[in-house]
């Protein structure tokens, strides 16, 4: 059995600057922090992507800053809202493929985990904007890496969903070549979960019959309605983070609202000690 605890959509800022009044340090500081904490056991920390809202180098050093010396092993892609060659020249050795993109295989002793880069530089205003790619490169590659796993359990994590959420605007964003994906994953067989981030709603479902779930951001989330078309709308909802755990007959998929989780804490102290005095 493994555990694996599972951020997506950090948006790092510069120091000062907030998301809706929302400062993401601190947002995501606190998840971590709770992470760490109540699951010291954890075998592998995954963030996928939108590490930053504006790909800058400043961003990504207050997130390496945050990374640097964990307990438990590290793995990272990137979104839409980041840069490529910025992220990289930061997280120098963060694990790439021979192409470059920022994908790994990590084989752990029940199941092989495939991070994938679903990155594309856009520009706002052009056609697919803030929307993933699998290029040939990498549709070669993770083809390489399922059949490489043979009948190992496959677990894939990767920023933008491949397939519709229920979500209009986002929905319009996801990953363009989607259907090139579940074919490819559809020949293999091997594709136990999948796992995404990009829509900042926690979502679980199974597409052409593998079992998905999206992650909410530890920041802002997605207003709830399904017809917005505005894929900047954000509400201050609690933040989350997702917890992993490997079976001997599958997998279990958690969710948790860390702040939620914070506050009831704090309740619970506050009327132990009413109660002591």
């Amino acid at each position: 059995m493994a555990k694996l605890l599972v951020f997506t959509d950090l948006h790092m800022l510069p120091e000062g600057k907030t998301i809706i009044g929302l400062d993401p340090v601190q947002r995501f500081s606190a998840g971590l922090a709770h992470a760490l904490r109540l699951h010291p056991d954890a075998d592998r920390l995954i963030i996928t992507g939108d590490l930053t809202h504006h790909g800058d180098r400043e961003s990504y050093l207050r997130l390496k800053a945050l990374l640097d010396g964990l307990p438990v092993p590290v793995s990272i892609t990137i979104g839409n809202h980041d840069e490529r060659e910025t992220f990289l020249s930061v997280f120098s050795q963060a694990a790439r493929d021979e192409n470059g993109f920022v994908q790994e295989t990590v084989d752990l002793p029940d199941a092989r985990l495939v991070i994938l880069d679903t990155y594309i530089p856009t520009r706002r205003g052009e056609a697919d904007y803030a929307s993933g790619l699998l290029c040939e490169k990498r549709l070669d590659w993770l083809d390489r890496q399922l059949l490489d796993a043979g009948e190992r359990p496959v677990l894939i994590f990767m920023h933008h969903p491949p397939h519709d959420t229920g979500f209009k605007g986002m929905d319009a964003i996801k990953l363009r070549n989607g259907d090139a994906f579940y074919d490819l994953v559809g020949r293999h067989g091997n594709v136990r979960h999948l796992f995404a981030g990009h829509v900042h709603r926690t979502i679980g479902g199974s597409h052409r019959g593998i079992p998905f779930s999206i992650f909410k951001s530890p920041l802002h989330q997605q207003p709830m309605p399904f017809d917005i078309d505005d894929t900047s709308s954000s509400v201050d909802e609690p933040g989350a983070y997702g917890i992993v755990v490997t079976t001997p007959h599958g997998l279990q998929v958690h969710t948790e609202d860390f702040e939620i989780a914070a506050r009831a804490r704090t309740a619970l102290d506050r009327a132990e000690g009413g109660l002591s005095g």
